[in-house]
């Protein structure tokens, strides 16, 4: 079963309580997380990594297991977690996958093969990269494939760069190569929660306010002296992003925190509206009277 949403709606919390609930039939189940911040050891407070407490109490897989000054990608990630799930069927014990990426969500449970790489054509993008600047392109992207330029941020320089890559090296679109809606397991369910986008702000803010309260800035100045800023995926997530440059002084804290804010909730919408697209998804409130046997008699067979 996988469950879907924007961040801050409840997935975590949902997939603990439906461990539980399965164990009470005799049945074992564990996480498998699907988000791309939560394998860096020591991004706990802005990532709102589930406790060792938790973690005692529900086994998660897929957390912790890089360090910050490390570089990930997706197609890693897909190997890592699929094998995850392949040892838990293994078991017979059931996988929850939780995330809120669309795109790590279907290439872990979609029939989603990822290009390979060329390092040569790598090092000639980043190169050109600081000759033209994020801005040139992207354009070149937007020019080449708009389809792709849309659904990737003018900011996000690392998918602008394997973009052109994987067009350079297929002779297609990127596009193309992104995960079509055909599930590659069998018996997949997918469940997201809904929530109504005022509460999901009001959310946002409680949550970043208590990053704050529980030491989030001490908690990015010392990941900062162990490599965090050499990492090309974990310095640039949310929250992290925006303390570094208070550390680094080019902004006060005061804008930091409400950077954070902002940026968490324009990523909030874009997960919302990613996960829309796919009609696979049974969706619930988030605040339903009994969230979990209501997901639970989802995940029943027919």
């Amino acid at each position: 079963m996988v469950l879907v949403g924007p961040t801050a709606v409840g997935k975590s919390a949902l997939a603990a309580a439906l461990v539980r609930r399965y164990a009470t039939e005799g049945r074992s189940a564990e996480v498998v997380n699907a988000d791309s911040m939560l394998v860096y050891r020591g991004m706990d407070i802005g990532t709102a990594k589930p406790s060792h407490v938790e973690r005692s109490q529900v086994r998660h897989h897929m957390i912790d297991v890089l360090d910050v000054d490390a570089t990930s990608t997706v197609a890693e990630f897909q190997h890592s977690a699929r094998t995850a799930i392949e040892d838990c069927q293994a078991r017979n014990v059931i996988p929850i996958v939780v995330g809120g990426s669309a795109l790590y969500v279907r290439a872990i449970i979609d029939d989603f093969d990822f290009p390979g790489t060329d390092p040569a054509i790598r090092t000639r993008l980043e190169i050109e990269l600081e000759g033209e600047g994020a801005e040139g392109l992207y354009q070149r992207l937007n020019d080449a494939d708009p389809v792709a330029a849309s659904r990737i941020l003018p900011g996000n320089v690392r998918r602008v760069v394997r973009a052109l890559e994987v067009i350079e090296l297929t002779g297609r679109p990127f596009s193309a190569t992104l995960p079509e809606l055909r599930y590659r397991l069998p018996n997949v369910v997918q469940i997201g929660l809904s929530i109504d986008r005022a509460t999901l702000d009001a959310r946002i803010v409680a949550r970043v306010d208590a990053m704050w309260r529980a030491g989030f800035v001490d908690e990015v100045r010392r990941l900062a002296a162990t490599g965090l800023r050499e990492s090309l995926t974990a310095s640039r997530a949310l929250g992290y992003r925006q303390v570094l440059r208070f550390l680094d002084g080019e902004i006060s804290e005061a804008q930091a925190w409400e950077l954070t804010i902002n940026a968490t909730r324009r990523f909030a919408r874009r997960q919302d509206a990613w996960f829309r697209k796919d009609a696979r998804i049974q969706w619930l409130p988030y605040d339903h009277a009994d969230l979990v046997s209501a997901a639970y008699a989802l995940l029943q067979p027919e």
